[in-house]
Order: structure tokens, then sequence, then C-alpha cells
């Protein structure tokens, strides 16, 4: 079942609408018509309903799939945690290679991505903007001190991830990437969110297996040309490992995301550097999971690209009175 969020225009007044992509992969069930108490996909996550979802996979569509703007699949999860340095030959990329024993982690602010087949921006502060090509992982199910052997039953699913960056301005401090890691809308995440298949078997629901998190062949290109390529299997940390150890330091909630890592390739790692310019096109690909397609732009003098307003301000779950 692969899960969505998007609009049907790009205009200033669009409203973000959730729904199902059908199992020929060429409509939009709308989700929101029918599973009226809830706001959002978002919502549905944090409830816990999304088998709800699974009822509706056989009706009938309401929407072309080519027809809809896709949004970011979760608009506003309360945590967005990245993977550094994790794919065997992303060490010696680095001037000087770590080797220390756990993980590298920092964070992203949810409006620093953009969805599918949106443009990259590209500030006017630096033109050093970078392609990292990912897996994302879901959270479905929060927890703290996850074990190891319980991590893949925690995740909703897995989606696509460009964790876009800007990367003069990560050199700006020591031990600090925050700076070249949270431009608006320099990277991307979706086109959906691909959910395991309840019974661990994929295919026909439109999932896949927990078990195949070991293995998953990821592939970036840049207008055609292929810059990464790499499995899974080839991690430091596999992504069962990232539940476990992030949520040792913090409580893991539905709908967090986990940014599992790039494979050696990114531009900067050319001589001389491969920056991405206005009018490339980047495509994440995972068979299973789909392809996440970015073209790239300038910012526009207004903060965005011609064309794409500001993302609607979120609706706050919380109390204004905690």
């Amino acid at each position: 079942m692969r899960l969505l969020s998007y609009s049907l225009d790009a205009s200033f007044d669009r409203q973000p609408r959730w729904g199902l992509v059908d199992r020929t992969g060429t409509g939009v069930v709308d989700l929101g018509s029918r599973i009226t108490d809830v706001a959002d996909l978002q919502s549905l996550v944090t409830a816990g309903r999304t088998a709800e979802a699974a009822t509706h996979l056989n009706e009938a569509t309401d929407h072309a799939l080519d027809e809809v703007t896709f949004e970011r699949p979760l608009a506003w999860p309360r945590k967005v945690f990245c993977i550094g340095v994790n794919y065997g030959g992303r060490a010696d990329e680095y001037l000087n290679p770590s080797d220390a024993s756990y993980p590298s982690v920092f964070v992203r602010f949810p409006d620093s991505l953009t969805g599918h087949d949106r443009a990259l921006i590209r500030p006017p502060e630096s033109p050093q903007l970078d392609y990292e090509g990912e897996i994302v992982a879901v959270v479905g199910r929060g927890g703290r001190r996850i074990p190891v052997a319980d991590a893949p039953d925690h995740l909703l699913g897995l989606t696509l991830g460009n964790e876009g960056t800007i990367r003069d301005w990560v050199r700006h401090a020591k031990f600090n990437v925050t700076q070249g890691k949270n431009w608006q809308a320099a990277g991307a995440i979706g086109p959906w969110i691909t959910c395991f298949s309840a019974a661990n078997t994929g295919g026909g629901d439109g999932g896949l297996r927990r078990s195949d998190l070991g293995d998953l062949r990821i592939t970036t290109t840049v207008n055609g040309e292929v810059r990464q390529n790499d499995s899974t299997a080839n991690m430091k940390y596999d992504i069962a490992y990232q539940v476990h150890y992030l949520s040792t330091f913090t409580k893991l909630s539905p709908g967090d995301l986990i940014f599992t890592g790039t494979p050696t390739g990114a531009g900067a790692r050319f001589d001389p550097p491969r920056w991405l310019a206005p009018g490339d096109v980047v495509e994440v690909s995972v068979p299973g999971l789909g392809t996440l397609r970015n073209t790239v732009a300038d910012e526009h003098p207004g903060g965005s690209p011609a064309g794409f307003p500001e993302s609607p301000e979120p609706r706050c779950p919380i109390s204004p009175h905690r």
C-alpha cells in the first residue's frame, strides 16, 4: 500500500489532500473523503489507523496520478533524523575519516524538504547545492530503547529522500552540519510511503516485506547519469540498529522520519565538484519504492521558485494552552 499527500494544483489556496495509490499505479483514491474524522495522513499515522486505509485499496479512483501535485507525504513530522557516513566507502570520501563506534546523527527541519516532482531550491548565498539519495524509514509505532530484533515492527514503511545539502555551509563551524542541511526546500521526500505488508509477503497489497530491509538497491541519477548506486547490505549501521540507537536517547513517535544514509558518489566528491544547477533533474530510485524526481531552480526573490508558493502553515496538533 502506497500512501501520499497531494493537492490538485499549485496555487496559493491549494487544499492539502491525502490518499493512496491504486493497484495499477495510475490513480489516487481520496482517503480524506472516506475517513472523514481524520484531518490528514500524518494524523492517520499518529493515531495508528493506517490499516483502515487498506480497506479502500480496491475502490474506484478519484484522480489520475499524473494530475496531482505531490506534497511531502507527512507535512510536519515531529522529528527528522539523518544518519551520516553510513555506506561502505563514504568515510574514505572525507579528509579526516572517522572510525567512530556509533552512528553520526543530525536533524533536519521539515520545511527543508519539498515533495516529488517539485524543484530543489538553490539559494543565492551559495552555488554548492548537492544531492544525497537516501532511503527514509517512517516510524509507525513509537517507543524507547527498542531492541534491534523488534525494530522493524516499529516501522510503518519506507519512502525516498534527497538529502539536499549546501556544502560550503556544512563547513561553517566545527562539528556542525546544521546550517548546510536546512535550507528551505533544498532537499526532497516522496513520492509516497510504501507500507510494509501486513502479512510480510509483499506484492498483493502493493507493500514490501520487512525482511527486504537488508538488501535494497538505491540509485541516484543526475540528468540520466548514474552518480550513486549501492545496497543497504553495505550499510555500516543497518536500519534496525538505527531505530534501536535513536530510541535509546529519545522517544520515537509515529510519523518520525529517519534518513538512513547516502551512498558514495555525491557531487562534492568529484574533482572538480559537480554541483547541481537550475534545469538539472535528480532521480532517486529503489525497486519496490518507486522514484523520487526533482528539478533544480534558483530561489525566487520572494523566497520560493517561480510558480511555487510557500508551504501552507501547519495545523498545530498541540493545545496552545499547554
